[in-house]
């Protein structure tokens, strides 16, 4: 008898000993990506990773997979939705089948600088928009910066006109697709690794974006001309599997809160200053004339794009419109 029930609490001790070691197991997040590990997302994942990992030492492992060395970019937001992968940082653009709101930020003119984008996405509203996809179980988190967007070409691009009949390499959305159609431009969907080969081959003649993703693709040794428009933006949303989040310990939870909080700062500032940096050096090359918009110049562009606007009105919200310009100041 008494062998039994020693034996008895010998085995529950073992059961006992288990479970907490698998209770003591870290969470482990899948943190992937589609970009190089020197980019501000790229910067922005390690961070979160090394503070995560200071912060809650035994309790969460970050694990990060960059340049699509997980998912590719036409595979990660269905992972995500799965499960497979736990945290993502896709382009706003990507979003516009999960939720039309979102499509507020690929209206052309909508934000004066980034500063009034920093004013939009931290009000009410903004915020209000990172929960935009709840409902196919995708929670953002934070926004971080890429920049604004500027024009290039093979010819000089001073008025709208001059981008008439000119192929123009756009991102997978509806919006950024009648922007250059309001210019009676040809939009073309091409992929982010494929624009240098395809304004070298004559396939696009013009392209936009970020000073610091065009150094960084050596788009400037394939256009003579960028024009500064500020027209446009690129940034990224933070996202969760929100079931996943949900059912974090809520402690992590709100640990991980500040960490991203502290993150998202650092890559917003970092953002910052490499378009400065790539916008000097691409001056410096000589290769590209940059072409800077008088005032003038920028209410014509601005006028052009305004049937965009009144297109998206309906789906994005016009008082959610009115919002993001008052951002404006």
């Amino acid at each position: 008898m008494f062998k039994n029930t020693l034996k008895a609490i010998v085995c529950a001790m073992s059961f006992t000993v288990v479970g907490l070691a698998q209770a003591a197991e870290p969470v482990v997040i899948k943190f992937a990506h589609v970009v190089a590990d020197n980019t501000p997302k790229g910067q922005g994942a390690l961070l979160f990773k090394k503070l995560a990992e200071e912060r809650l030492p035994g309790r969460v492992k970050v694990d990060v997979y960059p340049n699509s060395s997980l998912f590719g970019d036409g595979k990660e937001m269905d992972a995500l939705m799965l499960g497979d992968v736990h945290m993502l940082a896709p382009s706003l653009s990507k979003f516009e089948h999960y939720a039309k709101p979102l499509q507020i930020f690929d209206l052309p003119f909508l934000f004066d600088d980034m500063a009034a984008v920093d004013r939009f996405q931290q009000s009410e509203a903004g915020q209000e928009l990172l929960k935009a996809m709840l409902h196919k179980n995708i929670l953002g988190l934070a926004y971080w910066h890429n920049g604004m967007r500027q024009l290039s070409a093979n010819k000089p691009l001073r008025e709208p006109r001059d981008a008439r009949g000119l192929k123009f390499r756009v991102q997978a959305s509806a919006v950024l697709d009648e922007q250059f159609k309001a210019l009676r431009a040809i939009p073309r969907k091409m992929s982010f690794a494929e624009v240098y080969q395809g304004l070298q081959t004559g396939v696009v003649n013009g392209t936009e974006n970020t000073w610091s993703n065009y150094e960084s693709q050596k788009v400037n040794e394939v256009q003579k001309y960028i024009t500064e428009s500020n027209h446009g933006l690129i940034d990224y949303m933070v996202i969760t599997n929100a079931q996943f989040w949900n059912d974090l310990p809520e402690d992590i939870r709100s640990e991980l809160k500040e960490v991203l909080a502290e993150v998202s700062v650092e890559v917003n500032r970092h953002a910052d200053e490499l378009n400065a940096q790539s916008r000097a050096r691409i001056l410096e090359a000589g290769t590209t004339e940059i072409l800077t918009l008088t005032p003038e110049e920028r209410a014509e562009w601005r006028e052009a794009m305004q049937p965009v606007w009144q297109k998206f009105s309906k789906e994005i919200g016009a008082d959610l419109i009115e919002k993001a310009k008052a951002s404006n100041l």
